[in-house]
């Protein structure tokens, strides 16, 4: 029998600077997302990090939290039934950080029966940190815990065309109602040696500009080529013309360089250069959280206006949005035939 796990990135339990730190510690600790040696990793998270954020963090937290709960763990519940509801299989929800986990979610799958697993990371573009350590864990609790159950994961879909025209159809209306001068699609950030340590080719991947324009099977796995190229996507099915869009990268930490141009940088640099009115849309995610309702949402708006824009609006991910959830599901459908 087969069965659908939809795997999001997960949120503390509650605003607690408790919870959050306990969150912060699961996340911050995973080889994928800080990728030293264990010893330096756990030096820096536990010995500096763990001391210092979690308390900055639960006040971001706070900022943002529904009466529901965590507004990511409350929109991939939503997104989780409406998939449900639209599938031929079973379906479980899962974070691969916090509740509910992926062990449960696969749990859940295997008491009713389930013996194949359509394992689907939330994440459009493949990365170390998101869908790689996703996979990993789902495959490593199965060996152990579950022998008798089959893992297929979807591939990143940043190219797949039914995305791309739910993607673009949001932003389109998004666009119609606010008219903005400027277009800026911003990803989550990742360290550079991130996307070098994903080419499998271990020669291809330069970050100089060009390497992402050139044909290679690095691009498979190639988190800076596939966000480009799900901008590029979206500009093309939109027909957006040139110099009215961009890309750039939020969310560094740490002093090591990460992919730029970066969010903060590119957005007080449009306000400080003439432009008005600015649209932001976080295609790294596929729902609002921290990073798209706090980071962008309150601090960069706050940034843009006190260094002269007059009108930032976000566009919300895709969500619960009914056609993105009929597309998960026709997916799923498509897989279990």
């Amino acid at each position: 029998m087969k069965g659908a796990l939809l795997v999001n990135l997960g949120s503390p339990n509650s605003t607690s600077v408790k919870d959050v730190k306990n969150y912060l510690d699961e996340f911050l600790m995973d080889k994928r997302v800080i990728d030293t040696p264990y010893l330096v990793r756990a030096f820096v998270v536990k010995g500096i990090i763990l001391n210092t954020r979690p308390k900055k963090s639960a006040e971001a937290y706070k900022k943002i939290w529904w009466k529901e709960g965590s507004p990511l763990i409350v929109l991939s519940e939503r997104l989780y039934k409406k998939v449900k509801k639209n599938s031929d299989i079973p379906v479980e929800l899962a974070m691969r950080y916090g509740n509910p986990s992926i062990k449960s979610g696969i749990q859940k799958l295997a008491n009713q029966g389930v013996t194949e697993i359509f394992l689907i990371p939330l994440y459009p573009q493949f990365a170390m940190a998101t869908t790689e350590t996703i996979v990993v864990l789902a495959n490593k609790i199965v060996k152990k815990e579950f022998p008798h159950i089959k893992i297929t994961d979807v591939p990143a879909f940043y190219n797949n065309k039914s995305y791309v025209e739910v993607l673009s159809n949001s932003i389109k209306r998004h666009l119609e109602a606010e008219k903005p001068d400027h277009l800026l699609f911003s990803y989550h950030g990742v360290p550079e040696r991130h996307i070098k340590k994903s080419d499998i080719t271990k020669s291809h991947c330069k970050i100089d500009g060009s390497c992402c324009n050139t044909p290679s099977p690095a691009h498979e796995f190639c988190y800076r080529h596939q966000c480009y190229q799900t901008t590029k996507n979206v500009a093309e099915f939109l027909n957006l013309k040139e110099g009215t869009y961009s890309t750039s990268f939020q969310s560094r930490l740490g002093r090591d360089p990460w992919l730029q141009p970066y969010t903060d940088q590119t957005i007080d640099n449009f306000a400080q250069n003439g432009i008005k009115n600015l649209a932001v849309v976080t295609p790294a995610f596929v729902s609002d959280c921290l990073e798209t309702l706090e980071e962008i949402g309150m601090e960069a708006k706050e940034s843009f206006e006190e260094n002269g824009g007059e009108h930032f609006s976000t566009i919300p991910c895709l969500n619960d949005d009914d056609t993105w959830a009929k597309t998960v599901a026709g997916w799923i459908n498509n897989w279990a035939k």
